[in-house]
């Protein structure tokens, strides 16, 4: 996916901003993807050139961490927890019911573009498995009807 020209003024920009610090790259890939949303793949060469560093490298660092997305991503971020504590107690089942409700699996977005839906592996919650976080909050004990009340409280059409 392509970047427009404010996206990509944006990127540069943010590059000067980041490029004389001292291990600038993952400060800059978090001002990125909050700025933009995500790390497009056109952002690489930009930040690459910027920062004196190889695209293989700044891939690399892309690649390595889950938190970096480089594909835009839905309003909302619902995880489902994959830990064995979770599956335990029922999120093998919950994560087939999200991917029915929602239409999509693990990864992608709804195409209303509202809800994109994310593996956890243990959201430190294994007490009240099993455990879901919706954007920054971490509900637990999500059974199937629970799941389907949280997302229709975030919106958008399933």
């Amino acid at each position: 996916m392509d970047i427009n020209q404010n996206e990509q003024q944006s990127i540069i920009d943010l590059v000067d901003q980041h490029k004389d610090l001292p291990g600038a790259l993952l400060p800059l890939l978090h001002a990125i993807q909050g700025e933009v949303g995500y790390v497009p793949d056109s952002a690489v060469a930009i930040i690459a050139g910027g920062l004196n560093l190889s695209r293989a490298e700044v891939h690399g660092v892309i690649s390595f961490y889950h938190d970096f997305k480089t594909q835009p991503v839905g309003r909302n971020t619902v995880q489902i927890c994959r830990a064995e504590a979770c599956q335990s107690m029922g999120s093998r089942l919950l994560e087939a019911h999200a991917k029915e409700t929602l239409g999509i699996d693990y990864h992608q977005t709804t195409a209303d573009g509202n809800i994109t839906l994310e593996p956890v592996y243990c959201l430190g919650n294994c007490a009240c498995s099993p455990s879901v976080r919706v954007n920054d909050d971490i509900v637990a004990r999500v059974d199937q009807d629970r799941f389907d009340e949280l997302v229709a409280n975030l919106g958008g059409s399933q």
